[in-house]
């Protein structure tokens, strides 16, 4: 699996873009873990604080309503 972040060129994780970091949540809403994202390790945590920030923001939800 390659990077996703690093095969598009993208340098900076913004958390206001949140079509990009739906990709990343489960169907409940979780994070998805590294081993099925594929992401390095740095890439990694700098998602989980951007998806964190937009749930904060109010642009993600934090649990999927069934």
């Amino acid at each position: 699996m390659q990077d996703y972040f690093k095969q598009n060129g993208i340098k900076n994780i913004d958390y206001k873009d949140v079509v990009t970091l739906r990709k990343f949540l489960t169907p409940q809403g979780k994070i998805m873990s590294r081993k099925r994202t594929g992401l390095c390790a740095k890439n990694q945590r700098s998602l989980a604080t951007a998806i964190k920030h937009a749930r904060f923001m109010g642009l993600l939800p934090y649990i999927q309503a069934e």
